[in-house]
């Protein structure tokens, strides 16, 4: 039996967003050198892949304060990986300024939108939570 108000992980907009972010994050990451992969790749990587992970893990959560919960950690990840490891990769010329303004723009599109689905879950969840009290 389908459920018509059910929509799957793989067409959340936030999480295709993230995907997107992870692939560009891979396609730096495997132009690394060695050394720069274990210096910084490797936490950028694993912060931008996070995002992702965490709105994966979320959605399968029941319990929307759970769900929330990794949708929080999601944003973290995001602010760690954008904030702190791209900046660091564009200081340190591992990126092109082409490149850092690409995932810049489909970074900021893709904070708005998880915000908004952070704030969507918990006002959903206290509502359904209210009408069982």
């Amino acid at each position: 039996m389908e459920n018509s108000n059910f929509i799957e992980l793989k067409d959340l907009e936030v999480y295709q967003l993230s995907r997107q972010l992870s692939s560009l994050a891979w396609n730096i990451y495997c132009r690394m050198n060695f050394e720069d992969k274990k210096l910084f790749g490797d936490q950028f990587l694993r912060a931008v892949d996070s995002v992702g992970a965490n709105i994966a893990e979320g959605y399968g959560r029941f319990y929307y304060l759970d769900k929330v919960r990794f949708y929080y950690y999601s944003r973290a990840s995001h602010y760690e990986a954008f904030n702190y490891w791209l900046q660091l990769l564009f200081e340190r010329g591992k990126i092109s300024k082409e490149e850092y303004d690409t995932i810049i723009e489909k970074s900021s599109v893709l904070l708005v939108k998880l915000n908004n689905f952070v704030m969507i879950n918990t006002k959903r969840g206290r509502e359904r939570h209210e009408k069982l009290l």
